[in-house]
């Protein structure tokens, strides 16, 4: 059922505004495709100041000032997380702070190496969620604004560029469909494709293989240097419990495209901080301010003054697989002094790092993708 595999991060609340493009492209377009992101929204999320505090085990800090404002040969199509706060089924297309909230913590970084395209969607609501409220039916509608936006998309604002896709979560659960249905049988579309990140949804291959199952053609990346390919994951701190939602086949988030198979075959791990396998330091990056339902990221005096902060050496990542699960193990490397916040399982061990996911790993994923588009390039 929806009502219990879907659930990401769920925002309620955040510091953000809505707000209208005041000014610049209108958020709505003649198609009816509501933007939360495009490029020359006066106030995109999914650009704007990125300045970061680095802040080390010790406690020093460093700042590095920075603007991302896009202007790139590459898009980027985002498909956000359960974030809807609206007490229906199926949210409509209102841009609100949960929406926008999301995008800027998973997003922001991104363009610095493509313009990005954040449709609003109708997607299932916290409410319904929790509520146990969602069926197949809502599924299908969450769906089809999806498809709508990306014909939408393709039709008038991408113009034959190459494509980043990025999802989490719910968002991620929509993206398999649209890449199954759109992308993975049409060779012409597909060979368009850079990377596809697709970050808390469970993309099965058979044992031994990089492809097959959930996608046909488009395989789990394997080097840095590879396009038309997908880096997917789930971040844990260990293995995954048995009734987990993610990680382990046939079960909790697989079920919302149809995969039931348990056997002879894994869920996929691209590690984002060493994609050709092994263990390597992560990138973090979080924002500074709380996206509900997350705190903020908070320091000891001196106050962070960034919208953005980093911690130096203090995770480090490998794919583990055990017991039918595979999973991106998130370790703490820091010392026991360390005074930096650790992540959390706010919605428990089954979902483990989850809502996490794209911020701890958010420096990697941003330079796999610029690796990425200069194979692309050659």
């Amino acid at each position: 059922m929806l009502a219990l595999t879907v659930l990401g991060s769920f925002a309620t609340a955040a510091s953000a505004s809505a707000g209208s493009s005041g000014g610049g492209v209108a958020r709505t377009d003649p198609a009816g495709t509501v933007w939360l992101c495009r490029p020359g929204l006066n106030d995109d999320p999914c650009a704007g100041n990125v300045s970061t505090t680095v802040v080390s085990a010790s406690n020093n800090r460093t700042v590095k000032h920075a603007v991302a404002t896009g202007n790139s040969k590459f898009d980027c199509f985002y498909l956000y997380p359960t974030a809807s706060p609206e007490l229906t089924v199926n949210s409509d297309l209102t841009v609100q702070p949960a929406e926008t909230s999301n995008a800027m913590a998973q997003t922001a970084p991104f363009s610095d190496v493509c313009d990005v395209w954040a449709p609003m969607y109708r997607q299932i609501t916290v409410h319904a969620l929790l509520g146990g409220t969602a069926g197949p039916e809502a599924g299908k509608i969450a769906y089809a604004s999806v498809l709508s936006a990306w014909k939408d998309f393709l039709a008038h604002y991408d113009k034959g560029r190459p494509i980043i896709l990025i999802s989490h979560s719910q968002g991620s659960v929509m993206m398999i469909q649209l890449l199954q249905s759109q992308v993975d049988n049409n060779p012409s579309l597909r060979h368009r494709i850079v990377v596809a990140i697709i970050a808390g949804g469970n993309v099965t291959v058979p044992d031994g293989k990089d492809v097959g199952l959930t996608f046909q053609h488009l395989p789990a990346c394997s080097k840095t240097d590879q396009t038309a390919c997908v880096i997917a994951f789930s971040s844990f701190p260990t293995e995954p419990p048995a009734d987990s939602m993610f990680g382990r086949p046939g079960q909790g988030i697989s079920l919302n495209y149809g995969q039931t198979q348990t056997t002879g075959v894994h869920v996929v791990c691209v590690n984002p901080a060493s994609i050709g396998g092994g263990t390597a330091e992560l990138s973090s990056s979080f924002p500074v301010a709380a996206v509900a339902p997350l705190p903020a990221q908070a320091l000891p005096p001196p106050a962070v003054t960034t919208p953005w902060v980093t911690y130096q050496d203090m995770y480090s990542a490998t794919c583990e697989s055990s017991g039918g699960s595979t999973w991106l193990e998130i370790t703490h490397n820091a010392p026991t002094s360390d005074v930096r916040p650790l992540p959390a399982e706010p919605l428990g061990a089954t979902f483990g790092y989850h809502l996490d996911d794209i911020n701890l790993s958010m420096g990697n994923l941003v330079n796999d993708v610029r690796s990425e588009e200069a194979a692309f390039n050659r």
